[in-house]
């Protein structure tokens, strides 16, 4: 059984975005036409559908929305990361996504704190965005 954990295949859509990751940016998309923030990266805007999206840097901090600890592993290819924090993020340009949380204690984790971006180097290909406290 092959263990090799599953890491993002970047698309059209997704590159830009993985790239920045690569170096050390959260790239977000915004509609040119109703100006709002989108993630995850797609082709049409989810609110107007346009098609005229831009991505923009931004500073990737936020807020926890929720969190869980997860003390079994969530597939057999994550048993080195028990225990494992995995959180949902409201970014300051309103839009959430998942991820995980780069900390020792679940302790100090409260629902509303504030987080900032982690690049986490996985190899020369693959950045992977985590959380820690501010």
């Amino acid at each position: 059984m092959d263990l090799t954990k599953p890491y993002p295949a970047p698309t059209q859509e997704t590159e830009p975005f993985w790239q920045g990751l690569r170096n050390e940016q959260v790239l977000l998309q915004r509609c040119d036409d109703c100006g709002k923030w989108i993630f995850y990266p797609r082709s049409n805007c989810p609110s107007c559908l346009s098609t005229k999206l831009t991505w923009h840097q931004v500073s990737g901090e936020g807020t926890l929305y929720t969190f869980t600890v997860t003390r079994q592993a969530t597939a057999p290819h994550f048993v080195d990361e028990v225990p494992q924090l995995i959180a949902m993020i409201d970014l300051n340009e309103g839009v959430r996504l998942t991820s995980t949380l780069v900390a020792r204690e679940s302790d100090d984790l409260k629902v509303g704190a504030k987080v900032v971006p982690v690049f986490d180097h996985v190899n020369d290909e693959v950045t992977l965005l985590r959380y820690r406290l501010a």
